[in-house]
């Protein structure tokens, strides 16, 4: 009779294991891993080796701990990053999309020389919760992951902290509000062939298409925001013009 022997419980086992959970992607669209207890119990060994394991990542670089909110992969982000709050107050959406433009392209660039099969996987399926998000909220935490998953793929973590400042704006519901309705009828679609046009160039591992696709998606998108804070003020022109 053969008996079912447990999976070794200690912290060599437990780094083995949170090792492949990381390359394989199977993360939350945040970046945030599950908590210690539910680590140990889906990987089925003690807490004590979970907390161990993620020491040892965390020296490496791998993942980064916030007292209070939890683990994130990836390398922990600059001290300067409490300023994100001020330097986003202190800009508009113009001035974002003028970055993006200079930066995604490139990052574009970079994850279809760099990109894993597995992070080509996750950023299939990210392109899929977009498509079947239900609500702006959801399209909009999508969207960012995405983006983001593209740019962790370019292996360059000096663009990532960058490109996590321009993204911390989207937390900003006056922005997410314009973003939306740039993103209505048509343009919704567009934005989702263009994603998937995207991840194709990177798959096929072509920069030059990955950059110009990536360009082109970004310049509708702010050709739509343009469009969408001129109609603000449309109706008061409109109307001294009849009176």
């Amino acid at each position: 009779m053969v008996q079912n022997i447990p999976p070794p419980d200690n912290a060599n086992y437990a780094l083995e294991k949170l090792r492949e959970l990381l390359r394989d992607g199977k993360v939350a669209a945040d970046g945030k891993l599950p908590t210690e207890r539910n680590l140990s119990e889906m990987l089925g060994v003690g807490r004590r080796a979970i907390r161990r394991a993620l020491e040892v990542l965390e020296a490496e670089g791998e993942v980064w701990r916030r007292q209070g909110s939890g683990t994130f992969v990836g390398q922990r982000p600059g001290n300067w990053s409490g300023n994100v709050d001020a330097i986003v107050a202190g800009t508009d959406f113009m001035e974002i999309m003028e970055v993006r433009l200079r930066i995604e392209p490139q990052l574009a660039q970079l994850a279809a020389m760099r990109a894993k099969p597995a992070e080509l996987v996750r950023m299939r399926e990210l392109a899929r919760k977009i498509r079947e998000s239900e609500d702006a909220d959801a399209r909009e935490l999508w969207d960012g992951a995405l983006h983001r998953q593209i740019a962790q793929s370019a292996r360059n973590q000096l663009f990532l902290t960058i490109f996590d400042v321009m993204n911390h704006v989207r937390q900003d519901e006056a922005w997410q509000t314009i973003r939306e309705r740039a993103r209505s009828g048509t343009a919704i679609t567009m934005a989702y062939a263009q994603h998937e046009d995207i991840i194709e160039a990177i798959a096929a591992r072509d920069p030059a298409r990955a950059g110009e696709t990536m360009r082109q998606h970004l310049l509708m998108l702010q050709e739509r925001l343009i469009r969408e804070t001129s109609l603000d003020h449309e109706p008061a022109d409109i109307g001294q013009q009849a009176s």
